[in-house]
């Protein structure tokens, strides 16, 4: 497979990308090939959450199903940060207990991100996916083990060149999420700021995917 895409909301189905696709439990496409399942914090609703992640805690042991997530924290929502860190939580422990990475989103709540690693001793690897911030917060949350993932702000945002250069190279993953380029562009603009080959930025996130989900493609 030439090209890895961490977290995209559209399956594009071509033969050399291998994408994992945010699906969310009510509204699951069983014809996707690799996928992540997750209550996000925009759409968690409050009645609806135990069946939720009955459906997650179910999807999560086929393995057509890559990651936990799209999951986390967002303090710009209206939704309470309490009710928000419960379902984070408790898509955390399925996946620590099924052995699933987790792709993360986080919104001004990255010192609650790692507090809460640090207090379930989550081991499995957490991914934030869509950084955007500056490389001192990067160097945290490598430090803490996680990994981070880049594409739609690396594409807008001249200032974060500096800030994916500063990632180590076994810590970092590249993704569309919703923008309409193809990763391969991401992958262009990965290897032009890495100043080397895409090959080569290939072979990074081969290896970093092997790490992280023990499979090879």
């Amino acid at each position: 497979m030439a090209f890895f895409n961490l977290h995209t909301h559209k399956w594009t189905n071509q033969l050399n990308v291998l994408e994992i696709v945010n699906q969310y439990p009510q509204e699951f496409d069983a014809t996707i090939p690799h996928y992540s399942i997750g209550i996000h914090p925009w759409f968690i609703v409050e009645e609806r959450i135990e069946a939720d992640l009955a459906v997650i805690e179910s999807k999560i042991q086929e393995k057509n199903c890559l990651a936990v997530g799209e999951c986390g924290l967002d303090k710009r929502i209206e939704i309470s940060m309490e009710l928000q860190q419960v379902v984070f939580e408790k898509q955390l422990l399925l996946a620590q207990k099924h052995q699933k990475a987790v792709v993360i989103h986080c919104v001004a709540a990255f010192q609650e991100l790692i507090a809460i690693k640090k207090k379930l001793n989550i081991s499995v690897p957490m991914l934030i996916h869509g950084f955007s911030k500056n490389a001192q917060l990067a160097k945290q949350l490598v430090d803490n083990g996680f990994y981070i993932s880049f594409g739609k702000y690396l594409l807008l945002n001249k200032e974060l060149e500096a800030v994916f250069k500063s990632v180590p190279n076994n810590r970092f993953f590249l993704e569309t999420d919703m923008v309409e380029e193809g990763i391969e562009a991401v992958y262009e603009l990965a290897a032009k700021y890495k100043e080397i080959s895409v090959k080569e930025i290939q072979e990074m996130v081969n290896n970093n995917f092997l790490e992280v989900f023990k499979i090879r493609f």
